[in-house]
């Protein structure tokens, strides 16, 4: 029955992003609170157990590396082994994802002049290596579920380098970007996490086998506190500034879309991984673009990755529905 609730809950996950937003909005004393009391909570006990083991000291930032946690408690070896027997293709859906959302996120800030602040967390938001909920999308969708998470996976530890780099060097004329601190901060709330998650799963193996669904559920969780938490944060300017910005999350979601797709069907490949590519590149992990925008150059800079977050998250669960009507007119490879 529990392991149902989970998979309902997990499956519906942006109804969950899009409700609490909406509340996070009305009632943005709820999510500051929880901020500040997790805050607490995690001075006082864990960061006492490890002092100086980790540099995180707010909530949102455990949240979000025991998210990462959670997700790499869910990887198999399975799945590394898959990047080895495909590498070509991993490749190019990891060239895709650096280079086709980051320089659409460039462009459209010069496109719509957007304040540096604002640009810079758009172009954050574009460099972000794939989101984990695209694994589901490319599942429900019918396409090629295992190159998905290949993908997801390459670009997550790719991703201390390539985020803070590719913001560097696209947004470095607008803003002073610190770099190092930003690839630090990656690997502390990303890689670390998500190693020592998958570290966990392989040390316990079937032991562990039973809550497994607990994991994805308490990712989506904080991922939906750390989005809700942009907008309490930001809910006074978000009337005044929100309408250009999610006309550009609009276009730069639907052109990554359509760009993956087209890079996929350039290189050949069967329509699951057009469909698989095309959602992966679509989605970006938002949820860590906000906060390395919110805690790296402040609340305005975290919008765009927090509203691009409620964007591709309605707009891949209605492509993956309507996919999953069509028929395949191919097999995978």
């Amino acid at each position: 029955m529990l392991k149902r609730i989970l998979t309902f809950y997990t499956k519906y996950f942006a109804i969950w992003v899009v409700l609490c937003g909406i509340i996070a909005y009305f009632h943005p004393d709820i999510f500051i609170t929880i901020e500040q009391k997790t805050t607490w909570f995690f001075a006082v006990t864990i960061e006492r157990l490890l002092p100086q083991a980790f540099h995180l000291k707010k909530g949102r930032e455990w949240f979000f590396a025991l998210t990462m946690f959670g997700i790499g408690a869910i990887l198999k070896m399975d799945d590394f082994k898959n990047i080895l027997r495909t590498p070509l293709i991993v490749l190019i859906g990891s060239a895709a994802q650096f280079t086709i959302m980051p320089l659409g996120a460039f462009f459209l800030a010069k496109l719509f002049h957007l304040p540096p602040e604002i640009a810079v967390g758009l172009i954050i938001t574009g460099a972000a290596p794939g989101a984990m909920a695209s694994n589901l999308m490319s599942y429900i969708a019918k396409a090629d579920t295992a190159y998905s998470v290949s993908l997801t996976t390459v670009s997550t530890l790719a991703c201390p380098l390539f985020t803070p780099g590719l913001t560097l060097i696209l947004a470095g004329s607008m803003m002073e970007i610190p770099f190092l601190s930003m690839f630090i901060y990656v690997l502390m709330i990303v890689v670390i996490p998500l190693f020592i998650g998958f570290g966990v799963r392989h040390i316990l193996g079937n032991k562990i086998q039973a809550i497994l669904p607990v994991f994805p559920a308490i990712s989506v969780t904080f991922i939906i506190f750390i989005c809700s938490f942009v907008i309490a944060v930001n809910q006074k300017d978000i009337a005044q500034i929100s309408g250009i910005i999610v006309i550009a999350g609009i276009i730069l979601n639907i052109y990554g879309m359509l760009a993956g797709y087209g890079v996929a069907s350039l290189f050949r490949m069967n329509i699951q991984r057009r469909r698989t590519l095309a959602i992966e590149i679509g989605m970006q992990n938002a949820g860590l673009g906000s906060m390395l925008a919110l805690d790296h150059f402040g609340n305005q800079a975290a919008i765009p990755g927090a509203i691009f977050a409620f964007i591709c998250i309605v707009t891949a669960s209605a492509l993956a529905a309507f996919w999953q009507r069509m028929p395949l007119i191919e097999s995978a490879d």
